[in-house]
């Protein structure tokens, strides 16, 4: 888990990344804040649980990713059976290939 998590870091732009459980209890981490970590991971939770129940509501399909886009960063949390794979990012990264090699590295934690 924690290589494809450190794999995922080696993406240009991509500055740290986590797994955590639907409950914000981090589950493997390589993010370069230690001391933020359980914040990040709680506020994932949070959002993609809101997010979760907003989609319910609409009679929308099953989430599968949230991207904020904010000044300094980016954070792309995208649901897994294992969890939410937390990716932060550099304000001015590929989008398109971070998408991708989250994509690729879900492939590698859920099989």
């Amino acid at each position: 888990m924690y290589e494809v998590l450190a794999d995922l870091n080696r993406t240009s732009g991509v500055t740290g990344s986590m797994l955590v459980g639907m409950d914000g209890i981090i589950i493997a981490a390589d993010m370069d804040t230690v001391d933020k970590d359980e914040a990040v991971g709680a506020l994932a939770a949070s959002i993609t649980s809101s997010v979760k129940k907003s989609l319910e509501r609409l009679k929308h399909h099953e989430l599968e990713q949230v991207t904020i886009e904010a000044e300094g960063g980016n954070l792309f949390l995208t649901a897994s059976k294992p969890g939410i794979l937390v990716v932060k990012t550099e304000e001015d990264v590929n989008i398109g290939l971070v998408r991708l090699e989250i994509r690729n590295a879900l492939n590698r934690l859920e099989s």
